[in-house]
């Protein structure tokens, strides 16, 4: 559970009398309400409930890229590459120890999402080569979902997509069973579902796809930063992940891969770079592989974002993963009784669980006006969320940058928006990005 009796404790006395949360008494106890003034914020009447899509940014990211760009890159030219060289093992660590429950050695800060994903997938099936079933769900999001067609493809695998019919958002223990047998090569599931906000059950997932010998690959990219990650503890083989979100490291920063340490030396990427060159410098004929981590890297890593990252998880390490979920927790709570009281009477319907341990930072509610009325939220009342197609608005409390204030004033511009009617009025949207 993400939230002790004490946190619960706190989380009923910030009820006003009317039922509803209350917002002042929220901020008030909030132990993370000093990290909001570290963002650069430049209009304080915007309610920015988009960090499930990119994180504000930190004011200490301009400090420490400045920095890097005078002191290191201005100052040392190539001889910055002696400490450069192993940046993506180093920020790595940090990532893994801060939000991902990973000793180290198992983190590499390389590339992007996408292409760890296809680098793992890839590696996974190979490993399985008599196994031809490959599992995911019809609900992952949809770049993993186009690479597991590709590689399927290439490689002549059947692709399983579950099909979440009891319409919860997430797949369930007993959906994975009906589809796993012992000729599934790969299980890979997103942590949080990027629609609807479930989260699923790492730990039992892993364990029911470990027991038919399968790999398992999650995707952490909604959870990381937002979630209390135990990667180590629950046995996960392999993840992925992005920093731009709840980690606010910024649009287009390094991802992240998880390679746990029993099957480094066993899997091979398909992408045979200089950086996993067991002697790098030699700079000979024929690739000999590096026998641990070293060996999923491909290339040279992006050094400001390497700075963009410790800057931002360097505020995650300071808050700690518990103080940082219990908040989600409490404001994704807020978020779900104030659709209740003023959302649901003018047509929307959530779609995320209610159940606290069932959710990542963001929920999902749905009205057959969602395109426009999303627009109007950001062009008339100053509201940023994300419309996702056909029908539905997610809203995230990002816990280092957004006040339960923020939530609470966001919440009653949509109620009334809506109630008047005046979202009508809003054109198409100025940008094809939702």
């Amino acid at each position: 559970m993400r939230q002790s009796g004490e946190e619960q404790h706190d989380e009923d006395a910030g009820v006003d009398t009317h039922g509803l949360p209350d917002a002042a008494a929220l901020d008030a106890g909030d132990p993370l309400a000093r990290y909001k003034n570290e963002f650069v914020i430049t209009d304080s009447d915007v309610c920015y409930l988009d960090g499930n899509s990119l994180g504000r940014l930190p004011k200490r990211t301009v400090d420490i890229v400045h920095r890097y760009l005078t002191e290191e890159w201005g100052s040392e030219l190539v001889a910055g590459w002696s400490h450069w060289i192993d940046e993506a093992q180093r920020v790595g660590d940090l990532i893994g120890g801060a939000a991902l429950g990973a000793a180290s050695g198992q983190v590499l800060a390389v590339d992007t999402t996408s292409v760890n994903f296809y680098q793992l997938c890839d590696a996974a099936i190979q490993a399985r080569p008599g196994c031809t079933k490959v599992i995911s769900d019809t609900a992952n999001f949809p770049t993993d979902r186009y690479i597991l067609e590709g590689l399927c493809e290439r490689y002549g695998k059947q692709l399983v997509l579950i099909d979440d019919e009891s319409g919860e958002g997430y797949v369930t223990p007993e959906m994975l069973v009906a589809h796993l047998d012992d000729d599934t090569a790969l299980v890979t599931l997103s942590v949080v579902q990027y629609r609807s906000g479930a989260l699923h059950d790492v730990r039992e997932l892993t364990r029911i796809a470990h027991a038919s010998g399968a790999l398992i690959i999650w995707d952490a990219s909604h959870a990381v930063g937002v979630v209390d990650l135990q990667l180590d503890h629950d046995e996960v083989d392999l993840a992925v992940g992005c920093t731009y979100k709840y980690c606010n490291a910024g649009p287009g920063s390094p991802a992240w891969l998880y390679v746990n340490k029993h099957l480094q030396q066993s899997l091979r990427v398909p992408i045979q770079g200089w950086f996993a060159q067991r002697d790098q410098f030699a700079m000979g004929q024929g690739f000999v592989r590096a026998d641990d981590l070293r060996g999923f890297q491909i290339a040279s890593p992006s050094i400001v974002g390497m700075r963009c990252i410790e800057a931002s998880f360097s505020m995650i390490v300071e808050a700690g993963l518990p103080a940082i979920a219990a908040k989600a927790a409490l404001g994704t709570d807020m978020m779900v009784r104030l659709h209740d009281a003023w959302l649901a009477p003018l047509g929307f319907e959530l779609i995320t669980p209610r159940d606290a341990t069932r959710r990542g930072g963001h929920v999902t509610l749905r009205h057959s006006d969602a395109r426009q009325i999303s627009v109007a939220m950001r062009e008339m009342v100053k509201v940023i969320p994300d419309f996702r197609e056909p029908s539905s608005i997610r809203l995230a409390m990002s816990p280092l940058a957004t006040s339960f204030r923020e939530v609470s004033d966001g919440f009653a511009r949509i109620r009334d928006l809506v109630a008047s009617g005046r979202y009508r009025e809003a054109g198409p949207p100025a940008s094809r990005v939702t």
